[in-house]
């Protein structure tokens, strides 16, 4: 061996130990140790130099590039011997469906190793790392990694926001519109039916935000927001239903209307009136008062009192009958007064049939 890089370390009667420094694929092959005795003795050893991958390095990738678009990204690394392992990760994630290439160097003793990441661009995929990392027994447990940053231009994507769900008259509403793009979107635009705001003076919109004051049933409508950027733009809608505020109370109004037909079972007027108060007093605590309770205890009122006349008219009635009847049978025994007796009373009654032709008397 004759190299300035061996170097001769120990040499004794038992041993002898070389050094190479800067080791290279040359280096490679069999070393033979041999022992000049009587007869001469040998050992041999070969000796494998691994070829370290050189960096990898990440191409095909074009800045910015549009949504849709298909992507090819390749990883190359050199020198390697055995063939070095190329492996790819999104965000960590390890990509799986990938095209591997293996070709032998011009020295025919290493390896030059590619692989292909071929996918969609797509808006969520804006700002993710895409990496490429070489693993080798020759890099002692540390991989070498290339990264590339993607960037995805996409069109707007809009929402609106609305802060009141349930929006009556007389109150206000906000809508937000929410625009995310690369590049960043424009100022929105706000439209109602396919036209311009009607009343600017309540409609006032500040940037992405619209603000409704004072809300009526004019203000019912599809209100449009749209954004866009120089990929293209879109938009998405709301439809206003602005609600009365009458019919959310509507429910609360019909409980007293049932309590109140009690009074029909009552006769005396200040009966009535007591039952009339305390159905009264037990309507729904969230009903709005004087709205239909003085109406319903007027009805009652009225009810009371018609029945207090027609009890007082059939009482009357039956007295007048009962008096009748006794005059009819005192008129039956007219004439018998002046009777001396019974018998000469029931002879000379007055409507009896015994005596009827004996009573009549004739003047001359």
């Amino acid at each position: 061996l004759r190299d300035n890089r061996i170097e001769l370390v120990r040499a004794s009667w038992h041993e002898l130990s070389i050094s190479v420094s800067d080791v290279s694929l040359s280096d490679e092959g069999q070393y033979t140790c041999s022992l000049f005795t009587m007869p001469v003795k040998t050992s041999k050893a070969f000796l494998t130099v691994l070829g370290v991958p050189e960096k990898p390095q990440i191409t095909g990738f074009t800045s910015p590039v549009m949504e849709g678009e298909r992507m090819q990204l390749t990883c190359k690394t050199s020198g390697s011997k055995p063939a070095a392992d190329i492996r790819w990760f999104k965000n960590d994630k390890e990509v799986k469906d990938v095209k591997y290439l293996k070709e032998e160097d011009a020295n025919r003793k290493t390896f030059t190793v590619s692989s292909t990441l071929d996918f969609l661009a797509d808006r969520n995929d804006d700002g993710a790392v895409v990496s490429c990392r070489v693993d080798h027994e020759s890099l002692n447990s540390t991989p070498q990694i290339a990264m590339q940053v993607l960037e995805i231009h996409y069109t707007p994507l809009v929402k609106i926001i609305s802060s009141n769900s349930w929006p009556e008259e007389g109150q206000s509403i906000i809508l937000t519109c929410e625009s995310k793009g690369k590049p960043m979107p424009e100022p929105v635009l706000w439209t109602k039916d396919g036209g311009e705001l009607p009343d600017p003076e309540r409609m006032v919109v500040n940037g992405r935000v619209l603000s409704i004051s004072f809300l009526n049933k004019t203000d019912n409508g599809t209100y449009r927001c749209e954004a866009k950027n120089p990929i293209g733009r879109n938009s998405t809608e709301y439809v206003l239903i602005v609600h009365d505020v009458f019919n959310t109370l509507l429910p609360t109004t019909v409980i007293p209307s049932l309590t109140t037909a009690t009074v029909t079972t009552t006769v005396a007027i200040t009966t009535s009136t007591t039952t009339s108060a305390t159905a009264i007093s037990t309507r729904d605590p969230n009903a709005l008062a004087g709205q239909t309770g003085p109406d319903h205890a007027l009805i009652g009122g009225i009810v009371a009192v018609v029945v207090f006349v027609t009890l007082c008219s059939i009482i009357l009635l039956g007295r007048y009958l009962a008096r009748h009847k006794g005059t009819y049978l005192t008129n039956e025994a007219k004439g018998a007064e002046d009777a001396p007796d019974a018998d000469t009373a029931i002879i000379n009654a007055e409507g009896s049939q015994v005596n009827a032709e004996e009573k009549k008397e004739y003047f001359i």
